[in-house]
């Protein structure tokens, strides 16, 4: 399997609509009597299982038949799975691949609290019988609980005793302020994880209050640098309920991204007060519930008592600066990336980025366009290609144009386990490669050092276990192989000069501009700031993979009871939001205990 996900294609396997229902009607029978040994030899020895709260109440990465049939046997006497059938929606259909052909079929199935869909790939075993490598099984909807949407959709009519006295707008403003009510979740950040978890847990009928530091929605994109433009695709990155439009540009730019967010809270209809600094709060384990502070826009403080806060500051939360002798001498400018804006003159200037994944790139390339002589500081090694041939070979068949709804998407691509999904993608990112073999040879050329993963595995999987480490090109790559902009590679900065900067290799630069590009601290560390030690002691490390495979701790239980991380691209929070909103439902309706 050379990419992501091949697009299904006809091969030597007949029916597979066929083998699928068997197959499911096998599987979904030996679960419906308790049989978790039979139900586990449906899967391949080597078999994968990921759960998406259906069986766990979490999110789990299950490798191996013996697994399998342990976690079956802990999960479905509590969970009665049942019901199991193929989505008449979406036919199986075959994929051929050189390293065998399989079959893949969506299906639905309930438990005894929530319906779920499911996605399984189907392969020929020794014996001939055909079994599970991959299965995913995700939570839609919990029962009794169910999103007011289709035809269950609320009237929007307002008769009666108050005789139309008391309009949309009025109900609206009292809600948003919780004057009488209690908000009985705060999530801190109104960036796309907070505007999606915010959006999921409004639909699911729990009261959430947003509070955002900034003045405006979205201003946490517009005061980035000038020239940002995201770099993931427009069909990567609908948030929920609410895609794109079908003109909007293929890379959205920052400013057009953050009025986005504007129009979204307001149509999706979330309590968002701006202007407003989340100051600290302290958690009650004796009542499960919190005592939190906010300063708001007038100058007044709010204090308020949620059941749950969310914290979506993103990985981008506290940034990482390295302490550096003789900063305080330097006459120049330095500046960390989430404070560099851009947009003002810089002809003639010396510029140093230090740092060499996605904002480095960017802003070493802005410099440029600026006019500075920029030199961009690497001192490990990147992983790079090209948006021209990496966004298709990583997300083709799955995120493209005309591709799948962006729900059955997210699932399809979901059901890869991360730790599958390594191996995978080590195809994908040789075959990217050897298309960008001209961009990359340019490169070490100039002196730039290219990695592609510790395993080969290339950006996916070092953004999953780093967060950062890869730059996908928009241009800066050209600059730095014609030498407009230029690499100091391998080496530190030992100390600044007033004038200039000293290297660990004994070199020096004079320079009048330092941006860096260093990264963030752990989002663990965001709750320290926040919250302090006697919240964040308690929580684990955020984002990184687990023994399973999994992330970390975000959109997860933290280990702090009510506390939660929303984080994530846009593909990410669309997805994930849904998880996090159901576990917090589940709790706030007594289905799951607080700890």
């Amino acid at each position: 399997m050379t990419a992501t996900l091949d697009a299904p294609v006809d091969t030597a396997i007949p029916q597979p609509g066929d083998i699928a229902r068997r197959w499911l009607a096998g599987f979904g029978a030996a679960l419906e009597r308790g049989d978790v040994r039979g139900a586990a030899q449906h899967f391949l020895v080597d078999g994968w299982w990921r759960d998406l709260l259906s069986f766990t109440w979490d999110l789990h990465t299950t490798h191996g038949r013996a697994d399998i049939e342990s976690r079956l046997a802990d999960s479905v006497p509590v969970h009665e799975p049942r019901h199991l059938v193929l989505s008449p929606a979406h036919p199986a259909e075959a994929v051929a691949d050189p390293e065998g052909d399989w079959i893949q079929a969506f299906f639905t199935f309930e438990t005894t609290l929530a319906r779920s869909r499911g996605f399984v790939r189907l392969r020929r075993d020794d014996d001939g019988e055909w079994r599970a490598w991959t299965l995913i099984s995700a939570m839609e909807e919990i029962k009794g609980h169910e999103e007011k949407k289709g035809h269950r959709r609320v009237q929007g009519t307002n008769h009666g005793a108050h005789r139309g006295k008391i309009n949309w707008l009025d109900r609206r403003t009292v809600k948003g302020e919780f004057e009488t009510e209690q908000p009985a979740v705060v999530i801190v950040g109104a960036g796309q994880g907070g505007l999606a978890l915010a959006a999921r847990l409004g639909q699911l009928g729990v009261d959430t209050l947003l509070v955002e530091r900034n003045d405006r929605i979205g201003d946490s994109w517009r005061k980035r640098y000038h020239s940002l433009v995201l770099h993931d695709p427009v069909w990567y990155d609908h948030l929920p309920y609410l895609n794109f439009p079908d003109h909007w540009p293929v890379f959205t730019p920052k400013d057009k991204l953050a009025n986005w967010f504007e129009f979204y809270a307001d149509a999706m209809e979330l309590n968002v007060w701006t202007g407003t600094e989340f100051t600290g709060g302290s958690y009650d384990d004796a009542t499960g519930e919190w005592t939190v502070t906010v300063a708001r826009d007038d100058g007044s403080t709010r204090t308020l008592h949620p059941r749950h806060v969310v914290l979506a500051t993103g990985m981008s939360g506290v940034p990482n600066i390295p302490r550096i002798a003789g900063a305080d001498t330097f006459e120049g400018t330095i500046e960390h990336s989430s404070w560099f804006v851009g947009g003002r003159e810089m002809q003639g200037k010396k510029a140093l980025v230090v740092g060499c994944c996605n904002s480095g790139h960017d802003i070493a390339q802005e410099l440029n366009e600026q006019g500075a002589d920029v030199t961009i500081l690497q001192r490990s090694s990147t992983y790079v290609m090209s948006s021209k041939h990496g966004i298709p070979g990583l997300f083709g068949g799955v995120y493209e144009e005309g591709g799948p709804a962006v729900q059955d998407a997210d699932l399809i691509f979901a059901s890869l386990p991360y730790p599958l999904l390594a191996g995978i993608h080590a195809g994908a990112t040789e075959a990217i490669a050897e298309k960008d073999a001209e961009m990359l040879d340019g490169l070490r050329k100039a002196g730039f050092k290219v990695d592609f993963g510790e395993d080969g595995s290339g950006l996916f999987m070092k953004y999953l276990r780093r967060g950062g480490g890869y730059y996908i090109d928009v241009g800066a790559s050209e600059l730095i192989a014609s030498g407009e902009v230029t690499v100091k590679q391998g080496t530190e900065i030992d100390h600044f000069t007033p004038d200039g900067v000293v290297f660990a290799d004994g070199t020096e630069m004079p320079v009048d501009v330092v941006v860096l590009a260093t990264g963030y601290k752990n989002m663990r560390e965001s709750a320290r700031k926040f919250l302090g030690d006697a919240v964040a002691d308690r929580c684990q490390d955020v984002w990184g993979l687990d023994d399973e495979g999994e992330l970390r701790t975000v959109w997860r239980r933290s280990g702090h009871p009510g506390f939660w991380f929303m984080a994530g691209n846009l593909h990410q929070s669309r997805h994930y939001s849904k998880y996090l909103a159901f576990q917090i439902k589940a709790q706030e309706e007594g289905l799951q205990p607080i700890r």
